[in-house]
């Protein structure tokens, strides 16, 4: 048997391992936005603010990765994408106006992610980024791939 089978039946195995997972979706905890959001739920948020029914705080991780999150007007959000020095997060875009960056304090670790925004309007604005599935080959006949795992949440601001 030749040297490189054996890693690139491991190779594939992990492919294929990771191909079949999926993160995100709904746990049964945290707190939804109230208006039928069919198990869409905001993690790690604070009580919900006065009449409106959004959180005015929230955490995100990668774990929330297909939540809607529903976000007073002036609450902020905070979120940490933890990577690796081999499969780094890229940094994370807004798309959409309801959302204004602050400062989201130093990312200490490579590959890590971090960001923080503020509800600054009524809207609907998607957090996104994305890192490669598998490390780059160190050396030559190593097994690569071209798969990315991507990342994101939509954000509403009532």
């Amino acid at each position: 048997m030749r040297r490189t089978t054996p890693i690139a039946f491991a190779a594939a195995a992990l492919l294929l391992a990771g191909c079949g997972s999926q993160s995100g979706g709904d746990n049964g905890s945290g707190t939804g936005s109230g208006s039928g959001d069919n198990g869409k739920v905001s993690p790690s948020a604070s009580a919900p603010s006065s009449g409106s029914g959004c959180v005015t705080h929230v955490e995100l991780t990668a774990a929330d990765n297909g939540r809607t999150v529903c976000l007073a007007k002036g609450g902020e959000l905070r979120l940490t994408l933890d990577g690796t020095k081999s499969r780094p997060w890229k940094p994370v875009t807004a798309s959409g106006t309801a959302l204004k960056a602050i400062n989201a304090g130093f990312v200490l670790q490579p590959g890590d992610a971090s960001a923080a925004y503020q509800a600054v309007a009524a809207g609907k604005t998607e957090l996104t980024s994305s890192r490669p599935l598998c490390a780059e080959p160190t050396a030559p006949g190593q097994v690569s791939c071209k798969g990315i795992e991507e990342w994101k949440v939509t954000v509403t601001v009532p």
